[in-house]
């Protein structure tokens, strides 16, 4: 079972098993980590015919299941998600990776789990930090068609989120030119704020969490479709109406480098020409490719001049 320091209940699987434990924080997705993992499986004698339990939020889900997809090539994982981003998201879909210190999410694999848990109940142990965090992606998926979910309980929030995502997937597993880099939505520049260490990237303790970021990414793909003549105004308004209403920050913080975060987009993993972003259109959410320099920097600086941030 792999699970993350601090988390403070334990799962019985009922069988023979060995608890191994990984770092918190972006910092802990790593090859590190991998390394330490795989080790753990040799000791263990782990084979083909037992499973990976992965039990916490969406940097456990991700390095248990790029340990599990590497280990003799692959082997079973289940995720026990824990957080609400995990359950709405990170779980869901079988990406899973780690970070480099050029950027997010870099090395990494498609596989996926047999199995995802996800209790509500454990939910009410987390801190207002992780439920914004979660909030984030649910954002997210309010743009991408899952429609009244601020009125809706949150089992049933949660299910309809994972309802769509587990749609896109079938269709494109493997992001191969279907809907599935869609669910991009809003995390160019979020992958971007992580990377450049705001949201505790590349080991560091950084004062955004995942979700946040992706919030500010959101915001920011809507200023960015409107430089371009995609939408207009009151679209605009629509997302930072709804991400402001979720408690998530809507501005740059304070000290961004918008030349450095230009230059992490670039190498972002959909950048196959130029710098590419998921923009929203007449057609709805689109990708498009080779935008210009100029007009991502203008929108970074407007974001930045017009707020304080975190």
């Amino acid at each position: 079972m792999v699970t993350q320091e601090g988390v403070p209940w334990q799962v019985d699987p009922g069988v023979e098993r060995c608890d191994l434990v990984v770092g918190q924080g972006e910092g802990a997705k790593s090859l590190a980590t991998i390394e330490t993992l795989c080790r753990g499986f040799a000791r263990f004698g782990l084979t083909r015919k037992d499973a990976v339990v992965a039990v916490g939020g969406g940097v456990v889900t991700d390095v248990a299941g790029f340990a599990a997809a590497s280990w003799h090539r692959g082997v079973a994982v289940i995720h026990v998600a824990t957080t609400l981003l995990a359950q709405v998201d990170a779980a869901i879909g079988g990406k899973c990776g780690v970070n480099l210190p050029e950027g997010k999410n870099l090395v990494g694999a498609f596989w996926q789990p047999a199995a995802v848990l996800c209790d509500t109940e454990v939910l009410e142990t987390l801190p207002a930090a992780e439920w914004r965090s979660g909030r984030g992606e649910m954002a997210k998926y309010a743009f991408l068609g899952v429609e009244g979910l601020g009125s809706l309980d949150l089992p049933e929030a949660i299910a309809r989120c994972v309802a769509l995502k587990s749609s896109v997937v079938a269709a494109d597993e493997r992001e191969e030119g279907g809907g599935r880099v869609l669910l991009n939505y809003g995390h160019t520049l979020a992958h971007a704020l992580e990377a450049s260490g705001w949201a505790g990237g590349v080991g560091t303790a950084g004062t955004l969490r995942h979700g946040e970021a992706v919030g500010i990414g959101l915001v920011f793909a809507a200023r960015l479709a409107e430089r371009l003549g995609r939408i207009g105004p009151a679209r605009v308004a629509d997302h930072e109406r709804l991400v402001g209403g979720y408690g998530l920050p809507t501005r740059l913080p304070r000290g961004s480098d918008p030349d450095r975060l230009v230059g992490l987009m670039a190498g972002d993993k959909k950048a196959v020409g130029g710098l590419t972003f998921v923009l929203d259109g007449p057609r709805g959410l689109e990708l498009v490719e080779g935008v210009p320099r100029r007009l991502v920097l203008d929108t970074l600086k407007a974001m930045m001049a017009v707020g304080e941030g975190p």
